[in-house]
């Protein structure tokens, strides 16, 4: 009888410690930086960005605006979809499903003490589920163009 609590006790162990580790692999995509300026103004300056690059703001989201809208208050919090047909067809092209996670968004945040934080899902770890590998020619395209808008936005 021991024995097989014991066992127990190992498996129950064991799949908690997978079901962490998937847990954070699904998580890991998720990128956030601190930035120098207001929600406004981070993206603001990633909009700008983008234009100037060639791309395009299919919307622009302003989550608190829409929380106050039902008598609730949220933080400054919007959201930017945005992207350039050149650099996401051949993504789509590769796997038309990408069309679910393109085009790309960013978040911008405050926090309860008021840093406001960038946020975004890293490109070339969200291809797995379209079936196209991390190192895909258009996701690392997607991805070091996502990084530069990042470093423009927050710095």
């Amino acid at each position: 009888m021991k024995k097989l609590v014991t066992l127990l006790a190992t498996f129950a162990l064991l799949s908690l410690s997978l079901l962490t580790a998937q847990a954070d692999e699904m998580t890991s995509s998720l990128v956030t930086k601190k930035s120098n300026y207001s929600v406004t103004e981070t993206l603001d300056r990633l909009a700008g960005a983008v234009t100037n690059g060639g791309g395009v703001i299919f919307a622009r989201v302003d989550h608190a605006a829409g929380a106050k809208k039902v008598g609730e208050d949220l933080r400054p919090t919007e959201m930017i979809l945005f992207g350039n047909p050149k650099i996401g067809t051949p993504a789509m092209l590769a796997s038309q499903t990408m069309g679910l996670d393109l085009p790309l968004r960013a978040l911008a945040w405050e926090d309860e003490s008021g840093q406001v934080f960038l946020s975004y899902h890293l490109p070339v770890l969200i291809g797995d589920p379209h079936g196209l590998k991390d190192d895909h020619a258009a996701l690392q395209k997607l991805t070091g163009v996502m990084k530069k808008l990042e470093a423009v936005a927050t710095q």
